[in-house]
C-alpha cells in the first residue's frame, strides 16, 4: 500500500455528504462508493464524517469497509486493475496474461506503484466468462485478453466486450444486440410495455395463476416456483408502502454470467419485469442488488430507471391506473460473493455486512427490513415478464412437459463459440456443446462442470443427459444457474478442483464454523495435492469428511453446496486425489 502523511481534504466530500443528509443507514453502501470515489480509498476522517452524516456508529462503518473486497481501508490508488484468476480464466490460459501485466506495472498482487497511480489485483471471478481472459480497468471491462494485448488493456484503448448471446428462439432476450439499451424509446418500439400493459388488464391473482401454470422455477439456483413466491408475498400482512420486489443481480459464480447479457443489453426489460411484479404483488418498493464487479451493468440499469421514471413508467398512478405506484432504487455491490444468498442482500442493502440470516421467518413475509419481500434472479424476472408479453398458451409450447420455456445456459471453457445461450428446455449438454462448436482442436471432454461452482461434474458418457428439470433430478445434477464449463482432456483436473476450492474459500463471510474452517481446509487439501507433494492417502476420505459437515451443518447455501462439485469429482474420478 502507499505510505501516506498526507491531510485528508474533506472539504471533497462535502457535496456528497450534503446529498445524504437525512438518510438512513441503507444508504451507506452508494454513500461509501461515492466517498472512495473522491479519495481511491475510504480514510478514518471520511468514515467519521460518513458515520455521522447517516448517523451510523463508527464501528458499523468500519465494519462494512472490511467486509466488501472493493472498499478499502487503507491508501489504494484510484485507478485499480483487476485481473480475473478464476476457473474459466484459468482454462482460457490467463497465467501468461497475468505475468505480462505484473511485469508491466511491476506490481505484485495487492499492491499499487509508487507514485500512487495504480493498485493491482488478482481477483474472483468478473462475470466475463465468455470472453476469458478477462479483466477490470477502474470501471472498464476487458476480455479475450493477451499478452499482445496488455498494453492496450493498461491505456484502457482495449475495446469493450459485448455479451455473446445465440439461441432460437429467443424470447427473453429477444431484443439484445437490436435495441439501443441506452433509448427507452427505441425500447418501446420493440414491444417494451406490451407486457406491462397485458397483465394490468387481469387482476393480479390471475397472472399468479399463469406463473404457477408456467411452471416457472427460481433461475438464481434455489428452483422455488415463482407463482408460489408471489402469491405468498402478496397475501402477507402489510400495506404496498411495506413491501418490496427485489430483482437479485448479484451474479458472482464462476461460470456464471447469464444476467449481464440482459442488463447490459436490454436493462428496460428488467425494469418492466420488476413494475409487473410489483402489480401483482402489491408492492410499491423496487431494488435491483448489482453486483460491484458489473459497473456497466449498473450504468445501465441506472440510466434505465431514470428515463422510465421520467416516462412515468415508474413512480405515481404508473400508465394513468390511479393507485398503481411502483419505484427502483439501485443499489451497487462491492465484492462479496455471499451477497447473492437472499438475506446476505438484504443485509447489505440494509447497509450492513453481508450476513446471512436463519430462516425461518421466510423473506416473503419477513424479509427486506423486516417486510414482506419478493426476491427474484434476473433470469426469473425475464421469464415472468415474456409470459405476460406473449402468453401463456405460447409458453406451454416450448421446453418440455416438466420443463416449460426457456432457459438460459452459459457455455464457456474449451469450446469453440462460448456465449450466452436461450434455448428451450430439452436439448442435451451434447447438443449444447455442439452447438457452441465442439471443443477447439478436436480434443476430447475430459468433464464438463454443469449448475455453477457448486453444481457437479459430468463424465464424457454423461453427456447426453437432458438439461431438464426431470433429468436433473433423475441423474443427480443441478441446473442451478445454467453453467455449462467444459473442460477437454489435456487439461490437469486437480487444478480446476483448487481454483474451485479457493473460491469458496476466499468468499465464506465467516458466519458459521462448518463454512469458515470447511472451506480453508477443503482448499488446504486441494492445495497440497496440487502445489505441495501430492495426494495423502486419506485425501479422499478428508475431502469427503469435510464435505459431508459442510453441507449438513452450514447456515446458507454456500457452504451446503462448496463441496458438491469436488465430491463429484473425486466420486468420478478417485484417482485425482490419490
Amino acid at each position: 500500500m502507499i505510505a501516506t502523511t498526507k491531510t485528508i481534504d474533506l472539504s471533497l466530500l462535502d457535496p456528497i455528504l450534503e446529498k445524504y443528509q437525512g438518510r438512513q443507514r441503507d444508504a451507506l453502501l452508494p454513500l461509501l462508493h461515492e466517498a472512495q470515489a473522491v479519495y481511491g480509498w475510504l480514510p478514518r476522517e471520511v468514515q467519521t464524517a460518513v458515520s455521522q452524516t447517516l448517523r451510523v456508529p463508527l464501528s458499523d462503518v468500519y465494519g462494512v469497509i472490511e467486509f466488501y473486497t472493493m472498499f478499502y481501508g487503507e491508501p489504494t490508488a484510484k485507478q485499480v486493475i483487476r485481473v480475473c484468476e478464476d476457473v474459466a480464466c484459468q482454462l482460457a490460459g490467463c497465467t501468461a496474461v497475468h505475468e505480462a501485466i505484473e511485469a508491466k506495472l511491476g506490481l505484485q498482487n495487492g499492491e499499487t506503484s509508487a507514485g500512487g497511480r495504480i493498485t493491482y489485483e488478482r481477483v474472483p471471478c468478473l462475470g466475463l466468462c465468455e470472453h476469458a481472459p478477462a479483466a477490470l480497468n477502474g470501471n472498464r471491462p476487458a476480455g479475450d485478453l493477451t499478452v499482445t494485448a496488455v498494453d492496450d488493456f493498461l491505456a484502457g484503448e482495449w475495446p469493450e466486450p459485448a455479451a455473446k448471446i445465440y439461441g432460437k428462439p429467443r424470447l427473453l432476450l429477444r431484443r439484445a444486440g437490436k435495441v439501443d439499451p441506452l433509448n427507452l424509446d427505441d425500447y418501446l418500439a420493440h414491444e417494451g410495455y406490451v407486457g406491462l400493459q397485458n397483465a394490468l388488464q387481469h387482476e393480479p391473482e390471475a397472472i399468479i395463476q399463469w406463473m404457477d401454470e408456467s411452471g416457472i422455477l427460481g433461475r438464481g439456483g434455489a428452483m422455488f416456483p415463482l407463482g408460489l413466491k408471489w402469491k405468498f408475498t402478496r397475501s402477507a400482512p402489510g400495506s404496498p408502502a411495506e413491501k418490496h420486489i427485489i430483482a437479485n443481480a448479484d451474479e458472482s459464480e464462476p461460470g456464471t454470467f447469464k444476467d449481464r447479457g440482459l442488463m447490459e443489453e436490454d436493462p428496460f426489460s428488467l425494469v418492466e419485469a420488476m413494475t409487473l411484479a410489483g402489480y401483482v404483488v402489491g408492492a410499491e418498493n423496487g431494488w435491483i442488488f448489482v453486483r460491484g464487479e458489473y459497473p456497466r451493468s449498473a450504468q445501465r440499469l441506472q440510466n434505465a430507471i431514470e428515463q422510465a421514471r421520467a416516462a412515468g413508467y415508474l413512480g405515481q398512478n404508473i400508465l394513468g391506473r390511479p393507485g398503481f405506484h411502483f419505484d427502483i432504487e439501485l443499489r451497487l455491490g462491492a465484492g462479496a460473493y455471499i451477497c447473492g444468498e437472499e438475506t446476505a442482500l438484504f443485509e447489505a442493502i440494509e447497509g450492513k455486512r453481508g450476513f446471512p440470516r436463519v430462516k425461518p421467518p421466510f423473506p416473503t413475509t419477513h424479509g427486506l427490513f423486516n417486510q414482506p419481500t419478493a426476491i427474484n434472479n434476473v433470469e426469473t424476472l425475464a421469464a415472468a415478464l415474456t409470459v405476460a408479453r406473449i402468453g401463456w398458451d405460447e409458453w406451454q409450447k416450448l421446453g418440455t412437459t416438466d420443463s416449460r420455456g426457456m432457459k438460459w445456459f452459459c457455455l464457456s471453457g474449451h469450446v469453440n463459440r462460448p456465449g450466452l445461450y436461450e434455448l428451450p428446455f430439452g436439448l442435451t449438454v451434447r447438443e449444447l456443446i455442439e452447438m457452441g462448436g465442439g471443443v477447439p482442436d478436436g480434443q476430447g471432454i475430459q468433464a464438463v462442470l454443469v449448475g455453477g461452482a457448486a453444481g457437479v461434474f459430468l463424465g464424457p458418457d454423461q453427456l447426453d443427459y437432458p438439461l431438464t428439470y426431470e433429468s436433473s433430478r433423475n441423474n443427480n445434477f443441478p441446473i442451478g444457474s445454467g453453467v455449462v464449463m467444459v473442460i477437454d482432456e489435456t487439461y490437469d483436473m486437480r487444478q480446476t478442483l483448487y481454483h474451485l476450492s479457493h473460491f469458496f474459500a476466499h468468499e465464506s463471510c465467516g458466519k458459521c464454523f462448518p463454512c469458515q474452517l470447511g472451506t480453508q481446509r477443503q482448499m488446504e487439501i486441494l492445495d497440497h495435492v496440487v502445489h505441495n507433494g501430492g495426494a495423502q492417502p486419506d485425501d479422499k476420505a478428508r475431502l469427503q469428511d469435510v464435505g459431508f459437515a459442510m453441507t449438513q451443518t452450514s447456515l446458507c447455501g454456500l457452504g451446503q453446496t462448496a463441496a458438491s462439485a469436488i465430491l463429484s469429482a473425486i466420486e468420478l474420478w478417485p484417482e485425482l486425489v490419490e
